[in-house]
């Protein structure tokens, strides 16, 4: 939506009217993930892409249909060979597009608005099977809802749904009581908390910042905690761990903790806060001694057995990294993999696809 929303702005600002097209499902090597939008003004100007250009042209006539008034389409483009080159995909893959017309006083508009905003939340849209195919409900971060799916069974299990996603930011298609159900999530970029103000914590967070996570530097050594030292960083503080995470708001499924400290102080301060969270990942830097030891410590503190089976220590991809600079990448590479569902390795020994469809 990032991609298209600034020519929809202008297109709106006129007077135009505008179809949006969405991915809502991929196989093999589609080229873009579900969720990735294309747009046609009814000045019939074009912005984003659905795939590499392969199957843009037979999208761009349906949305003109949909702009003249018909209703929303869902169309498939698979990969026959004789299609190939017509509007079928060379890669290799398929991919399904549903494409409506655009409604800014609606839940789209209000998806639009979260966009804007850096919000998070999803827009569930009903394709097919319900009362109504084009309806769409939106759910924001509190739960808060617009729009209807057309019954009350659709709304609750939409909502369910979009609720999900929009932490995991996982796009999909969905069945649901016999209707087919797309649910689309746009989140801010996600936190890393790095409690430890050392020279890798200098190099991660100058890596994550730039590979689009949001850093934070927390030390209560305010020698070492400034932001001179840590000029990607966000926001550096200068606090005991509780301290600082109520000054951040807390962690949430969406924040990432890596503790490098080695002082027993104040890695099991931020390991006890960060271990009865909902933090995506929590990891902490030491030897295998050094671990054995931080877990009798964590469990004679009273944390629970299965809460510290979350804690990913020693921290980072086993990559022999010896440089700070290698380190950084060693963690910043188990993160994204967190994230993304993966547990690390070399492709050319994994199976299945290269790119989840996220």
């Amino acid at each position: 939506m990032r991609e298209v929303l600034d020519a929809l702005d202008a297109w709106l600002a006129r007077g135009e009217r505008a179809a949006l097209a969405t991915v809502v499902e991929t196989q093999r090597s589609a080229p873009q993930p579900p969720g990735a939008k294309m747009a046609l003004a009814s000045g019939g100007q074009v912005a984003g892409a659905v795939s590499g250009g392969c199957v843009e042209g037979a999208v761009v006539e349906v949305a003109e249909r949909v702009l003249a008034g018909a209703a929303p389409e869902l169309h498939r483009y698979g990969i026959a060979d004789e299609e190939a080159w017509d509007v079928g995909l060379p890669c290799g893959g398929e991919l399904a597009v549903w494409i409506q017309a655009f409604d800014p006083a609606g839940p789209q508009g209000a998806f639009a608005s979260l966009v804007r905003d850096d919000g998070r939340g999803a827009l569930v849209t009903l394709l097919a099977g319900g009362p109504s195919p084009g309806a769409a409900l939106l759910v924001d971060a509190d739960r808060g809802t617009t729009g209807t799916l057309g019954a009350p069974a659709l709304d609750a299990a939409g909502a369910e749904l979009a609720h999900e996603a929009m932490w995991t930011e996982r796009r999909g298609l969905h069945e649901v009581a016999g209707a087919t159900l797309f649910v689309d999530a746009i989140a801010p970029k996600p936190r890393l908390i790095v409690f430890g103000a050392v020279d890798f914590a200098a190099q991660l967070s100058a890596l994550a910042t730039v590979a689009g996570w949001r850093t934070f530097v927390v030390d209560p050594r305010s020698r070492f905690a400034t932001a001179e030292r840590f000029p990607a960083a966000e926001r550096v503080i200068d606090a005991w761990p509780e301290e600082a995470l109520a000054q951040l708001g807390g962690i949430d499924r969406a924040t990432s903790i890596a503790v490098l400290t080695h002082d027993p102080k104040l890695d099991d301060a931020a390991l006890l806060a960060a271990l009865r969270s909902e933090a995506a990942y929590v990891g902490a830097m030491g030897s295998r001694r050094a671990q054995a030891r931080r877990r009798e410590r964590l469990l004679a503190a009273g944390l629970e057995p299965e809460a510290l089976d979350r804690l990913a220590a020693p921290i980072g991809l086993d990559l022999g990294a010896v440089t700070a600079e290698e380190t950084a990448v060693s963690i910043l590479g188990e993160l994204i993999a967190v994230r993304r569902g993966r547990t690390g390795g070399r492709l050319a020994d994994a199976r299945g696809r290269v790119h989840e469809a996220v």
